[in-house]
């Protein structure tokens, strides 16, 4: 199960990066937090990017409603989306 902070219209989770995948998207939950294979390569920020642009697109939000909030040179970051319910971060990180 994702830990997850609900707060003022915003939830907060963890999220696990794997760069250089064969195509972007969510592919469930590990330890604790949503994994997100992402086809941008950690360098420059491109991967940080696409991982806003990936969960914006999934939670359907605009990408300025999604901040990552630490863990910008790390594979494992804390992500705020503004305008989102936790019932959707749990049937994106069950598959659905």
């Amino acid at each position: 199960m994702i830990e997850c902070l609900e707060e003022d219209g915003r939830i907060s989770f963890k999220v696990r990066v794997v760069p250089r995948s064969s195509r972007s998207r969510i592919t469930g939950e590990h330890d604790g937090a949503l994994r997100v294979c992402i086809r941008a390569p950690p360098v420059e920020g491109a991967a940080n990017e696409e991982l806003i642009s990936t969960l914006a697109k999934a939670f359907k939000v605009p990408r300025r409603a999604v901040e990552i909030t630490s863990g910008h040179a790390s594979k494992l970051k804390q992500v705020r989306i503004t305008g989102v319910a936790v019932s959707v971060l749990e049937e994106l990180a069950a598959g659905n």
